[in-house]
């Protein structure tokens, strides 16, 4: 392997030993040898302080195998958590590791050592998960696929331990969390009790509630509902194409993947146009609530979200009743009317969910779809020729190839049996969708590529499994389909046309831009 290659294809982490003047240095990652403010570093104490700036930014596993000898000049040790292998850049031999090693931390007071500190095998905050969080999830797959983190919570990797978790009797309410574990994620619980979509939206809930809530929500996702919708869904897409062949080029997400289902889920709560633009705003913010917090500056901008949102769709909800239509909302509020118990807290929470996982999701599926095919030009022309033919699938293996929603929490009731571990009751669990929907043992050895004619692509979990699947699958399903059969079919010359950015998150992980050009 070439090291450029390495560098630039693996998720890989470096680092270096070396003796320079006697002195032996502790491990530093090989680009942070070669930056030029660290080129006159000879002792332990400055090497420490540039490792402490480098560290704000990342998380790197130091170590050197216990048979390595000694360097005597400057050894590159390549750290890939995937596989053991060997190879040499520009003279160094790189060893890869399936997993880091544990820290022995000295105290400068005593001189005595510390326990070892194992690096977790799973982190989503390490630098460039989000852009790329696969490589992660096979290292997990393959070393512990039923992992208990060192925060106390679990993950689930594997496809099969995944489908079974999903489907087993488990909580999503983080109330069953057993006391005497997770106290950090009962302090984010609390942070986020003020939240009104938390706590009283039906992904929060479990039967009867669960059952009560989508069952009043559900008629508006019935097949039938569904397909009446495709007519305007090809409206407003030849619209937002529209604008994209005028300028001969554009930011896919911002021109399409966005604002498309977000005007559908609008217009199927029968939002008023007014409002369209600052609820596209808040809701962008407050889908961040469904992601790991640990920041209060914006845990405080959620909370001003959530308040926001409430009060304007509290409007919305008292003008629809003085002004009921054929929508959504006014099934809603005429439910509630008719005694099926649906609180006013209730009605808010589902109608800012609808927001969010009718717009979110999508966006995802439609913009990561889309820059799929772009990489895999070969299946792109494949899509090209036979777009009647290949379409429903080729949707549902974009969806497996790189799903919206990355993962789903469940909490154990009873100790049961996943994977060959007993999970205890009041565990907090990690099923991995993502990480599922690539495991080589459900999906080949091309689990990694996308193949539009995959026979089984179908069985993704992208949309979970059980009592919580998705309710807007089919809405999506519909979206995504009418969106790459009309792009593809207007924009024979369809490219890439500059570089992508994500948008950071871990959960419900997409693109933030896609600039493409149509010309």
């Amino acid at each position: 392997m070439a090291g450029g290659d390495a560098h630039k294809d693996r998720d890989v982490l470096v680092t270096v030993e070396a003796r320079t003047k006697g002195t032996r240095r502790s491990s530093v990652s090989h680009r942070l040898l070669q930056e030029p403010q660290n080129q006159g570093i000879h002792t332990p104490w400055a090497l420490e302080q540039a490792l402490k700036r480098d560290r704000t930014e990342r998380a790197l596993p130091f170590h050197r195998a216990s048979h390595d000898p000694p360097p005597s000049k400057t050894r590159a040790i390549l750290v890939d958590k995937i596989s053991n292998k060997t190879f040499e850049h520009c003279g160094a031999k790189y060893r890869t590791s399936p997993k880091p090693p544990a820290i022995n931390r000295r105290d400068p007071m005593t001189n005595s050592t510390s326990p070892p500190e194992e690096r977790p095998l799973f982190d989503p905050f390490a630098p460039g998960f989000t852009d790329d969080p696969y490589p992660q999830y096979a290292a997990l797959r393959e070393a512990a696929p039923v992992y208990q983190h060192p925060l106390g919570f679990w993950v689930v990797s594997r496809y099969e331990d995944v489908y079974a978790l999903l489907r087993s009797d488990t909580s999503a309410e983080l109330r069953n969390v057993a006391a005497d574990s997770m106290d950090n994620l009962r302090q984010e619980d609390e942070k986020k009790k003020t939240l009104l979509i938390d706590g009283f939206s039906m992904i929060d809930r479990d039967p009867p509630d669960h059952t009560r809530l989508r069952r009043l929500v559900q008629q508006a996702f019935s097949p039938k509902s569904i397909r009446a919708l495709a007519p305007r869904i090809g409206e407003l897409t030849e619209e937002l194409l529209d604008g994209i062949a005028d300028a001969g080029e554009g930011d896919l997400v911002r021109d399409l993947a966005s604002p498309l289902p977000f005007t559908v889920i609008a217009e199927m709560l029968g939002a008023p146009e007014a409002h369209h633009t600052r609820i596209r705003e808040l809701s962008g913010t407050l889908v961040r609530s469904l992601e790991p917090i640990n920041d209060p500056a914006l845990m405080r901008d959620i909370e001003a979200a959530d308040a926001e949102l409430s009060e304007i769709t509290a409007e919305m909800v008292e003008w629809k009743r003085r002004t009921p239509g054929d929508d959504l909302m006014t099934a809603l509020i005429r439910a509630n009317e008719d005694g099926e118990t649906l609180s006013e807290d209730e009605l808010t929470a589902q109608v800012l969910l609808l927001y969010i996982a009718g717009h979110e999701t999508t966006v995802n599926l439609v913009s990561g779809g889309t820059l799929a095919l772009l990489n895999h030009p070969e299946q792109l022309e494949l899509l090209r020729r036979s777009p009647d033919e290949l379409m429903p699938n080729a949707v549902e293996e974009l969806l497996r190839y790189d799903s919206p929603l990355q993962s789903s929490r469940r909490i154990m009731l009873r100790s049961t049996p996943i994977g060959g571990v007993d999970l205890p009751a009041g565990a907090f669990v990690i099923a991995g969708l993502g990480s599922a929907n690539r495991d080589e043992r459900r999906w080949g050895p091309d689990a990694d590529t996308v193949r539009l004619e995959r026979a089984d692509a179908r069985s993704h979990v992208a949309f979970g499994a059980g009592p919580h699947h998705c309710l807007g699958a089919s809405l999506a399903r519909l979206e995504a389909s009418v969106v790459f059969t009309r792009l593809l079919r207007r924009f024979p010359k369809l490219a890439p046309n500059g570089d992508v950015s994500w948008n950071g998150r871990i959960n419900v992980r997409g693109l933030a831009s896609l600039p493409i050009s149509v010309r």
